[in-house]
């Protein structure tokens, strides 16, 4: 098992480490294509000299447009070695909204999965400075040319990735993540000696979520800081995971609804499923039926409930296998507790620690907390107060530490583990001709979650026609933030000084249910 050692906290550390420890343990794996530690290393060095050849100092800004791939992580692992930054940007998204980001990162160049060269054209049609722009095969051709690079190796607190959180105000917002962010919180967990926090040489994750989100970019960097093999695909799909089986996973993050889809598709069946120690799932509470099924499917597997957002680098806290029972348990209506590393307390408006059993707003100091978030000084001190981070989650905690989340004070929607926030959609649909007012809420769905429901009155002597909202929307966003209803109202309820009520709006799809969180 991977002891403590000496702590590392970069990855020209572990990259190096790694290369010289295990040579020919596999760090990548896509498909038929593996390359091992040592092998890495020395391609790393020439992915460092190709980008080193277009004028990248540490600082920069390079991004991704595309799927999974070992292309994206030998890029992200090579450019966090020299401090160079990578912002991968959520493949579903709509040309405007790439384009936002480039824009906002002002990327020095822009890498494409396979498949993407029409959207980033229309992209950086949109932009006055534009990124140089690399497919995949233009990219290895490079590397394959370069020579092994020597480079001065960027320190713990250089940033090294930006993700992009979509914000309540429309834009989404760069938290920007060091390398420390993104290694410390293993050794105070290594040294609680948990059973899932240690690992055996032989072991492999599953990275199938988006690399846009710390769920999968963040899998990544937890093999790499333990020495074993990632199994990259492009996407989430049923069949791939029961590859991923087949080809020895022994962990994997996912959300609950997609573990659904595993755990029920035909093949489960005649799986082997054995080698998994750990499922990690998060983004939603998972339903005890879907417990049920999962453990008799993944019979010696234990489930980890984790729970974190991008400005915290992942998961602060988790409920640990052995608070799952197959009867259910008050316990796991909660998130579970602060991981091994991290302080996690309730407040109220007054700022002040609530007792237990209030809610109020959850609020956590950790080495994970994001530096800040890019160029924007006032939402970084807004959020980051004293070291504290601000889930902008509504919450309570038990006498034990236990964290219940009961609704987002932010009013953000979570529809299959991607946040959706109602005000950027809102604002896509203001333009349409027959809509008057519009506010977006989320909706219990049994498959997702949650599902986005715009909430339309029309303007003066027009009608609202439910299929052309949707398809106007389409155009405009990508299509998980898409409404996938609309109610078409009179008026919309407002407060005093004239702020729409949403939660007047959403509690007749809640009736019955003891939170307005899926």
């Amino acid at each position: 098992m991977t002891g403590t050692g000496e702590q590392k906290l970069t990855f020209d550390e572990f990259i190096t480490h790694w290369a010289s420890e295990r040579p020919d343990t596999v760090v990548l794996e896509e498909g038929d294509d593996a390359i091992t530690y040592a092998g890495f290393e020395r391609r790393s060095r020439k992915i460092v000299a190709m980008f080193s050849e277009r004028g990248l100092t540490k600082g920069d800004r390079i991004a991704w447009l595309g799927k999974n791939a070992r292309h994206y992580f030998e890029l992200f692992y090579s450019a966090a070695r020299m401090g160079v930054v990578m912002v991968p940007i959520g493949w579903r998204l709509a040309a405007p909204e790439v384009a936002y980001i480039l824009k906002d990162t002002v990327a020095k160049i822009l890498f494409l999965g396979e498949g993407f060269d029409d959207m980033a054209a229309k992209a950086v049609s949109e932009l006055s400075e534009k990124p140089q722009v690399m497919g995949q095969k233009a990219a290895i051709a490079a590397i394959d040319q370069a020579d092994e690079a020597q480079f001065e190796p960027a320190g713990p607190d250089d940033a090294v990735l930006q993700l992009y959180t979509s914000g309540t105000t429309g834009n989404p917002k760069g938290a920007v993540l060091t390398n420390r962010n993104l290694f410390s919180l293993r050794i105070p967990s290594q040294e609680e000696g948990q059973p899932w926090s240690l690992f055996d040489e032989d072991e492999a994750i599953l990275v199938c979520m988006p690399c846009a989100h710390i769920g999968g970019t963040g899998l990544g960097v937890m093999a790499m800081g333990a020495g074993i093999r990632s199994i990259v695909q492009a996407e989430f799909t049923p069949d791939g995971v029961l590859d991923g089986f087949e080809q020895g996973i022994t962990r994997l993050f996912i959300v609950p609804a997609a573990l659904q889809m595993v755990v029920q598709h035909p093949r489960a069946k005649t799986t082997d499923m054995s080698a998994v120690k750990y499922v990690l799932y998060g983004a939603a509470p998972i339903p005890l039926d879907l417990l049920r099924e999962a453990v008799r499917t993944i019979p010696e597997a234990g489930f980890l409930q984790c729970y974190g957002m991008t400005e915290t680098t992942g998961t602060i806290a988790a409920l640990p296998p052995e608070d799952h029972t197959l009867e259910g348990n008050e316990r796991m209506k909660s998130c579970g507790k602060a991981v091994a590393g991290v302080e996690l307390k309730v407040i109220g408006e007054d700022g002040e620690e609530l007792k237990r059993g209030e809610v109020g707003e959850l609020i956590c100091k950790s080495p994970s907390n994001m530096a800040c978030y890019w160029n924007l000084p006032d939402a970084t001190e807004s959020s980051l107060k004293d070291g504290w981070m601000h889930t902008g989650d509504a919450a309570y905690m038990d006498d034990d530490g236990y964290v219940f989340i009961q609704d987002r004070i932010k009013d953000m929607i979570i529809s299959g583990g991607e946040n959706v926030y109602p005000a950027q959609v809102e604002s896509a649909i203001y333009g349409h001709p027959a809509v008057g007012e519009v506010a977006v809420i989320g909706v219990p769905d049994e498959t997702w979650g949650e599902a986005v429901k715009a909430c339309v009155v029309p303007k003066a002597g027009s009608e609202v026609d439910e299929a052309d909202i949707i398809a106007w929307t389409s155009e405009r966003l990508a299509k998980f933030k898409v409404p996938k209803s609309i109610d078409v109202i009179d008026v919309m309820p407002r407060n005093a000084s004239g702020k729409i009520l949403r939660k007047d709006l959403r509690a007749p799809y809640w009736e019955g249910r003891d939170r307005q969180v899926n």
